[in-house]
């Protein structure tokens, strides 16, 4: 346990300047109110950034910090991981409930809200005139304007917005997809998109399946092929090199983008776009973040494509080393996701039929 004490010790002014509880852990005595106090997420960040530290730095791996069974007093694993620290996030996550505040996760992107801004985007006049945005957030100014970006933009845009929900990628690693990583693939005489990537969070060693995008008729909005093709195009009458980045850094926040191949879309350009596109049909774009699309992803193959649970892990690559069975269901379920129906209606047998199943054609909502 010494090595954890060094840890904590070598850094102990900034680790207990940021604590989450209200009780200085080398004290036990209350911390005065003007010291700061980060939120149960927060909390979340910093054990994460601790077990790399850990895992990846000091060699220490992934395996939970256990005592040796034939030499008491010593330990091995990765002290962030042992039961005390995981009791410990336990009670933090009860404390901060029971002071009042409320432990959320970003609000999942529904297929509605895509439709919404295809049917914008897609819309949007070629001649619309760009001009760039000024520094000051629109979501406080209340001055929004339409003319923040142009029509290419926003086809780039929604082909991020769709791989990343039909993927189940988090948005900066859509940002990093490479046009060498898509191929233009025929099946079944239907063109297909795949998509191959070399990178996945959750596959740190590669080893990754690829991604087979098919057309969709019925839901324009969510379908990959028609956005790449779109994209494609797009791309070859602004002239630039169809190799490197796929979604290209903006130029002077107009309609151009970089002709650089490896110049990348940056996440906080991505965040200012998506916000002011939200902002375009109306919504409030402060409830979704980073895990928006995957979460929707998550829910639209479940509810709205009807996939088995098993698929969408086979799908996302959780079923080969999926040893923590909740996140799947942390990506279906959160109160801040817009309700399906109302709590009144789960045993009404009169209330509106769902939309048609295109296959079977029922409407009731168990199809």
């Amino acid at each position: 346990m010494s090595i954890t004490l060094y840890f904590y010790n070598a850094d102990r002014d900034n680790f207990s300047r940021f604590r989450a509880d209200d009780t200085d852990p080398f004290t036990g005595r209350a911390k005065d109110l003007n010291i700061s106090r980060v939120s149960y997420p927060r909390a979340q960040k910093m054990r994460a950034a601790i077990s790399h530290k850990f895992g990846r730095e000091y060699k220490f791996g992934t395996q939970m910090w256990t005592e040796r069974p034939f030499a008491p007093g010593q330990f091995y694993g990765n002290p962030s991981l042992s039961i005390t620290v995981s009791e410990y996030m336990v009670s933090l996550r009860r404390t901060k409930v029971r002071a009042g505040e409320v432990v959320t996760s970003a609000r999942a992107m529904d297929h509605q809200t895509m439709k919404l801004l295809w049917e914008y985007n897609t819309s949007f006049s070629r001649s619309a005139e760009t001009r760039p945005q000024k520094r000051k957030d629109p979501l406080d100014s209340g001055d929004h304007s339409s003319n923040w970006a142009g029509y290419q933009t926003r086809q780039m845009l929604q082909l991020l917005y769709t791989v990343s929900m039909l993927c189940l990628l988090r948005y900066d690693e859509a940002l990093r997809i490479m046009w060498s990583d898509v191929d233009f693939i025929t099946l079944k005489g239907q063109p297909v998109v795949k998509l191959s990537l070399p990178f996945r969070k959750t596959h740190q060693t590669g080893d990754i399946a690829p991604f087979y995008l098919w057309p969709n008729e019925d839901r324009p909005w969510m379908d990959g092929v028609h956005a790449f093709a779109t994209w494609w195009s797009l791309c070859k009458e602004m002239g630039l090199e169809l190799g490197g980045c796929v979604f290209r850094s903006r130029r002077n926040g107009g309609d151009e983008v970089s002709v650089l191949a490896q110049e990348k879309m940056s996440t906080k350009n991505f965040l200012k776009c998506f916000r002011n596109n939200m902002l375009d049909i109306n919504i409030d774009p402060r409830s979704y973040g980073t895990h928006s699309f995957r979460r929707g992803g998550c829910q639209y193959l479940h509810m709205e494509l009807r996939w088995p649970i098993r698929n969408i892990c086979d799908w996302g690559g959780w079923a080969e080393d999926f040893d923590n069975p909740g996140t799947i269901f942390k990506y279906l379920l959160s109160w801040v996701d817009n309700p399906h129906a109302q709590r009144q209606e789960f045993f009404d047998a009169t209330r509106p039929p769902s939309d048609p199943c295109n296959h079977c054609g029922r409407t009731c909502h168990c199809a």
